[in-house]
């Protein structure tokens, strides 16, 4: 039986510097919807697999092993206090893939990637420990946070639909089940008629799962995917750690060499400026639920997180290099549970209980033979509806920090930069844009009669 919480009180935890851990069962309950959304869901952490044999040239065992000691990696953020679902840092992803493929594949590309990793860990670690995470969030204009949050949202959506993107060579399985998440997850329509039906509220309680069970199904149908094949037989994965070890640390591999951590400086501060958006979207997330939830006071520390995927980060760099490396959330999934959660403690009790159930059952799920067996035809049909439901949650959040026409217009042009040239060009001429067009790097004082002003008390 887990410890229960006072009303209006932090959930209870065990104290440890800026870490407070908890554990399931004991300081946070089960959550059934969380428990059978992860058993699907899963799809998406499998979906890096295809990734890994593509870019490393890893064989399809090894890529598993790698995504199961990933998923366990995830865990850290809840039984740390992060009350979010962490995941890649997705939108870097075409970035970090284009950058990896100009060295050969091999040994090289690997190194390249255990330095990419270490500094992008290393960048996290020195953000967090130093406290400047925090401080960075709050003193950055929101017209630059909205930019990175829409340029992000962009690059999303502009990855699937674009000439050789997962739309066009699924456009039925995607185009349906992506409809499907958004009427799900976010329609006006659907929210109401959740209150006047318990059993559609039943299925709104399972976030993206009922989305990616129609794509298991109309994909199939379509010819667009194989269909599912459940394989019995053996029943858990023992991840290959010798394999992993001897083939793609550095210890078995060799370090990389100072000129290649010197190359991927450029490359580590762009993942990050991307990264950065998802701490400001976590931020608004949670504050969002926070004023909705009174009976629990949810602690989101920005240095906390920081310091947490940077030990991902670093685990991963010295023992199991990651592609996608490790992110401080995955947007889609935790709004999905933040509105099931915003329903009151009768839905979910803690915040802690949704996103902690929904890490650990992932975890077990990858690892579980049949599970894995049964959605790998739609791994990239799922990993597909994951980022257009991103797509859309980075939107929705940048635009809503953003009320005046100065911010809009800035936001606007350097989300497109952004999506179009990458991180470095969109911060950079986003800051030179403010600065040209408010004369400072402060969010603007708004005269009582100036058009701004009158616009924002419309």
């Amino acid at each position: 039986m887990a410890l229960k919480r006072k009303e209006g009180m932090e959930q209870p935890y065990i104290p440890a510097g800026i870490f407070k851990i908890r554990l399931p069962f004991i300081h946070y309950r089960w959550e059934l919807s969380e428990c059978l959304q992860a058993i699907l869901m899963c799809a998406t952490c499998l979906g890096a697999i295809p990734i890994l044999e593509q870019v490393l040239g890893v064989p399809y065992e090894i890529a598993w092993s790698m995504v199961i000691l990933n998923g366990f990696l995830y865990n850290l953020h809840t039984l740390l206090g992060d009350p979010v679902v962490p995941g890649w840092i997705t939108p870097a992803l075409p970035l970090i893939t284009a950058f990896l493929t100009q060295s050969q594949q091999g040994p090289e590309r690997i190194k390249t990637l255990i330095a990419l990793q270490i500094v992008v860990g290393l960048i996290f670690l020195s953000m967090g420990l130093s406290g400047m995470a925090g401080k960075i969030i709050g003193l950055i204009p929101n017209a630059i946070k909205a930019g990175i949050l829409l340029g992000a949202g962009f690059s999303a959506i502009m990855g699937e639909f674009q000439t050789g993107g997962r739309f066009g060579l699924y456009p039925i399985t995607v185009g349906i089940g992506s409809l499907i998440a958004y009427f799900l997850l976010f329609s006006l329509l659907f929210r109401r008629t959740k209150e006047k039906s318990k059993f559609w509220h039943t299925i709104g309680n399972f976030g993206m799962l009922p989305a990616i069970i129609i794509a298991v199904i109309i994909g199939p149908l379509s010819g667009e995917l194989p269909a599912p094949n459940f394989v019995l037989g053996s029943i858990i994965k023992i991840p290959d750690i010798g394999t992993i070890f001897q083939t793609l640390s550095p210890f078995g591999i060799g370090f990389p060499s100072i000129q290649t951590f010197i190359s991927v400086i450029p490359t580590a501060i762009a993942v990050y400026i991307i990264a950065f958006g998802d701490f400001v979207s976590s931020e608004q997330l949670i504050r969002e639920a926070d004023e909705i939830r009174t009976d629990e006071k949810i602690d989101f520390n920005s240095n906390r997180s920081n310091v947490i995927s940077a030990l991902r980060n670093l685990v991963e760099g010295f023992f199991c290099p990651y592609v996608v490396l490790s992110g401080p959330l995955w947007a889609a999934v935790t709004a999905a549970i933040s509105e099931r959660y915003k329903e009151g403690r009768e839905s979910m009790d803690s915040i802690y209980s949704g996103v902690g159930t929904f890490r650990w059952m992932t975890f077990i799920c990858v690892a579980l033979v049949p599970v894995a067996s049964f959605v790998q035809p739609i791994l990239p049909a799922a990993l597909s509806l994951t980022l257009i439901v991103q797509g859309y949650v980075c939107c929705k959040i940048g635009l809503s920090m953003i009320g005046t026409d100065m911010e809009r217009g800035i936001a606007g042009v350097m989300a497109a930069i952004l999506a179009i040239k990458g991180a470095s060009w969109g911060l950079c001429i986003g800051i030179i844009v403010y600065i040209l067009v408010n004369g400072n790097f402060k969010n603007p004082v708004l005269e009582e009669n100036s058009p701004d002003a009158i616009e924002e008390t419309d």
